[in-house]
């Protein structure tokens, strides 16, 4: 097969596309959501829900969709770091991104394999592993045919996915007895230990904003188009996770939700009907995992990418064939991502988390220092505030990291190692970078 540079990547996703791809970076539904209402209770996760959204969400997607639209080009983050800080900082987001990428890409298939058991409860991690392999390998196919098969495959994996959870609620509502916020925290465990797992799975149900801002130069009229596809994605992702768990909450006991149990949910409230979307929730949580799967392998493979490009990884990870797809970068990417499908689920959460943040701190401050190092680069969507403003909005979501970081250290035994790891980790990029980077700069 022909190979041409990664330069003649080609421009295929729409702002419907986009919005698919945004929603799979970033949510897939209200999966997981069963955990968070476990570790903490129904009124703090409510709270969490709610506020996340506003606190935390809010300020980035003004940031990122600034930046996206300020510099539209494939690599995203990376690039927006990169002409802020200097190529040194700008390869060590990239780093932070890859090692967050490889723990969070984990966490799908274990996610799927929570909702194929309700099918198949019998099944033996031997099983679950080649599940596991499948589902990557099927993601990579799709992948491999190019950014509008998997921006197609979103769209329809998506409106699945809303109308499941959207005849769930119809058929709760009849079903509620009390309120859904009460109680408004468990008692099973201290505050500080349901606090640093629920408010990681929380925010792991929010974070992931500029996650498709790698394909941006696959994107039709990038400047515009992903500052839309964000204004969309925000409020989509937040009411699919209300609409499920409001009357789900106020029709059931909250004390046996589990994770993955979205299908024994619809199932109490009986009948033929809450069997039947029972069977549409378990499909569609391995939908959802699979479509999230398929979506962060099209962003993540595009950051080595954009590093080969720059020559700080191998120059074989820049060239695409002759459909404009990077199929080395997505093949590398995939062996990588079928290696790690068998640590626990909760520890996974907290180290993807933990990355996440760190890489997205760069973000933030990156705009703040463009803003002050170039005030004339601007894009189609600007926030409208001064730079000491966007410096004070960028605070916000920087707090709620800080805070996730503090509680997961308190919390000790599930998030210590994970914290420790990351940390080391990070640490290491300044070395990679060194190794990598061109001998004659």
């Amino acid at each position: 097969m022909s190979h041409v540079p990664s330069t003649a990547l080609k421009r295929t996703l729409t702002t419907t596309s986009l919005v698919a791809v945004m929603y799979f970076s970033v949510s897939g539904g209200a999966y997981s959501l069963e955990g968070l209402v476990q570790a903490t209770g129904p009124g703090l996760a409510l709270l969490m829900l709610l506020a996340l959204p506003i606190c935390y969400s809010l300020p980035e997607t003004l940031i990122v969709g600034e930046l996206a639209s300020m510099l539209p080009e494939e690599g995203g983050y990376y690039r927006w770091v990169r002409r802020a800080f200097g190529e040194a900082w700008g390869f060590q987001n990239g780093w932070t991104t890859l090692l967050y990428s490889v723990v969070d890409m984990a966490l799908y298939p274990t996610l799927f394999n929570l909702y194929l058991k309700w099918f198949f409860p019998g099944l033996s991690e031997g099983v679950t592993w080649m599940v596991s392999l499948a589902l990557i390998w099927v993601a990579t196919g799709i992948n491999l045919r190019g950014a509008r098969q998997v921006g197609r495959s979103s769209v329809w994996a998506g409106a699945f996915i809303v109308a499941g959870f959207v005849a769930f609620a119809v058929i709760a509502i009849p079903h509620m007895t009390h309120a859904p916020w009460v109680p408004f925290r468990t008692t099973t465990h201290s505050l500080g230990a349901g606090l640093a797992v629920g408010l990681s799975t929380a925010l792991w149900n929010f974070i992931g904003w500029d996650n498709a801002s790698t394909v941006q130069g696959e994107v039709i009229d990038p400047t515009r188009t992903y500052p839309r596809a964000l204004a969309v994605a925000l409020p989509l992702v937040t009411l699919v996770y209300f609409i499920p768990v409001l009357p789900a909450l106020a029709a059931t006991d909250w004390t046996t939700w589990t994770e993955g149990s979205w299908p024994h949910i619809a199932q109490s409230m009986g009948g033929r009907t809450g069997t039947i979307v029972a069977w549409w929730l378990a499909i569609g949580g391995m939908i959802g995992a699979a479509s999230l799967f398929n979506a962060l392998l099209l962003s993540y493979s595009r950051l080595p990418v954009a590093l080969a490009g720059d020559q700080l990884l191998p120059k074989f990870l820049a060239f695409t064939d002759s459909r404009g797809t990077p199929r080395n970068a997505i093949l590398v990417a995939a062996v990588f991502y079928s290696v790690f499908t068998l640590l626990p689920f909760s520890s996974l959460i907290v180290a993807d988390v933990l990355l996440y943040s760190s890489a997205l701190l760069m973000e933030l401050a990156a705009l703040v220092q463009l803003r002050r190092k170039e005030p004339e680069l601007r894009g189609a969507f600007r926030i409208p505030l001064g730079t000491n403003g966007v410096a004070v909005l960028a605070t916000m979501p920087a707090i709620v990291l800080v805070l996730v970081v503090v509680l997961s250290y308190a919390e000790g035994d599930v998030a210590l190692p994970s914290l420790l790891g990351s940390v080391v980790a990070m640490c290491i990029g300044p070395l990679v970078y060194r190794a990598c980077r061109p001998k004659s700069a």
